[in-house]
């Protein structure tokens, strides 16, 4: 999928997160119970909570709503213990399907997840049948029209801070990074007042399978939105071109 395409994509999913903040903001707080739990409370030494801060204020979560969701996660022993749980499957056409949940019910998510799946035609598979097929990489969106730095000066501050490559669309910049050198790419570009749009870890699929059938879009649409739904669900990647983003 190209920038472009990125782009027009978490601009559909904002605006669908606009009319419905509880859910993204309950996404946003069980990765930073989670983060906190494993590094400490202090972003600035704990630089997985600094990159879910980023992203929550790139989702207009309010700055006292983090800062209370840190608090609770720091000072509640009683703290729901949430499990990062991946499931990986198949939709209509041989389209694969990876889906990120952090869950504190793993009967509860299984469940949902294969329902969502069979509800679309679907099936969940084993553990890597199909990641395989996707690149984890640092995926950084920039909006051209929110940016005044000249895109040659975006590429080198890129590049110069561990990038892997940049590349120009006609509304958006893309880079990416290695996992590993995401957070240093990310904070070099804030530290500049570079506005992303989204910066995450995310899986980018080595090929795409095109949906042209009606119903297989239909399909495909059916599996994301219940995904999508699901409050256990952090991320869905999949590999099908050819959904019609309303």
């Amino acid at each position: 999928m190209s920038g472009h395409s990125k782009f027009a994509n978490i601009k559909h999913k904002k605006e669908k997160n606009d009319a419905k903040k509880g859910k993204i903001f309950t996404i946003i707080g069980r990765e930073i119970a989670v983060a906190v739990k494993e590094g400490g409370a202090d972003p600035a030494n704990n630089s997985k909570l600094r990159d879910v801060i980023a992203k929550a204020k790139a989702n207009n979560m309010p700055n006292d709503t983090i800062e209370r969701g840190i608090k609770k996660a720091a000072g509640d022993g009683n703290a729901a213990n949430y499990e990062n749980i991946t499931y990986e499957g198949y939709g209509p056409s041989g389209t694969a399907i990876i889906v990120r949940t952090l869950t504190d019910n793993k009967n509860r998510t299984a469940s949902n997840v294969r329902n969502a799946f069979t509800k679309g035609g679907g099936n969940v598979g084993t553990t890597g049948c199909v990641s395989y097929m996707f690149d984890e990489k640092g995926q950084i969106i920039i909006d051209r029209e929110e940016c005044e730095t000249e895109p040659d000066d975006i590429m080198m501050m890129a590049l110069d801070s561990g990038a892997e490559d940049f590349s120009e669309e006609e509304d958006s910049y893309e880079i990416l990074t290695s996992p590993e050198d995401f957070s240093s790419v990310r904070e070099a570009l804030e530290k500049e007042n570079i506005p992303m749009v989204s910066a995450e870890i995310t899986m980018i699929p080595q090929t795409y399978v095109e949906l042209k059938d009606e119903n297989d879009i239909k399909m495909m649409n059916r599996i994301i939105d219940l995904l999508d739904d699901d409050d256990d669900v952090q991320e869905v990647y999949h590999n099908a071109e050819g959904l019609i983003i309303e």
